[in-house]
């Protein structure tokens, strides 16, 4: 089954995949992105209204104390070294890009807390362009589904989907994996009974 076909049944399933993280701006949705490492959208989106009523841009996150975002952010893990990340961030677009979130891998990358990851969900939603952000749950399902090998890297991941799956389908396919990993094809108990590629399911493989 092609990465295209395999798509196809997702959308079936879950037509309006989406972003998830609450955002109103490119930054917003960076710091949002950068929060979510090791934690769920839905525990970031707990944090993020009363962190963005305060601090809405990259200006005022730039100039925010570290104690009062830690304060802010608490209920999240990591919530200590995410509060550094993001006021740090902030800063650097101050000094570097006028306040404003690039568009391109290497200004992003180049930024506190932003890794590869991180970089592709800005460039996807908040750009527009072509990217393939491979976060936990589309490592997962592009492992059971065959897509890519138990043992591939992150970075293997991406490249094969890329290859496997057209360019003009790369933003939304990166949503529709993650919706179907995160409530259907689930790390524990996914729901088998439910799924339409149990006959090429790899699971037992990767788990």
């Amino acid at each position: 089954m092609s990465g295209n076909e395999i798509l196809d049944e997702i959308e079936k399933i879950f037509p309006n995949a989406k972003c998830e993280l609450l955002h109103n701006s490119s930054f917003q949705l960076l710091v949002a992105v950068v929060l979510s490492a090791q934690t769920t959208d839905a525990s970031v989106n707990k944090v993020t209204p009363s962190l963005f009523a305060r601090y809405p841009d990259a200006k005022s996150l730039a100039q925010a104390d570290i104690q009062d975002v830690e304060d802010l952010i608490r209920f999240i893990g990591l919530y200590k070294n995410k509060a550094r990340s993001i006021v740090n961030l902030s800063k650097e677009l101050m000094n570097r890009f006028d306040g404003q979130v690039p568009s391109s891998y290497k200004d992003l990358m180049s930024l506190p807390g932003v890794g590869r990851k991180t970089a592709n969900v800005v460039r996807s939603v908040a750009f527009d362009i072509p990217s393939f952000a491979v976060d936990t749950h589309v490592e997962r399902v592009s492992k059971r589904l065959g897509l890519a090998k138990p043992n591939d890297s992150v970075e293997k991941v991406e490249e094969k989907l890329k290859r496997k799956i057209d360019r003009s389908r790369w933003n939304q396919g990166h949503h529709d994996m993650i919706f179907f990993g995160r409530y259907l094809c689930t790390s524990r108990n996914p729901k088998c009974n439910q799924c339409p590629f149990v006959t090429i399911c790899k699971r037992d493989k990767y788990r």
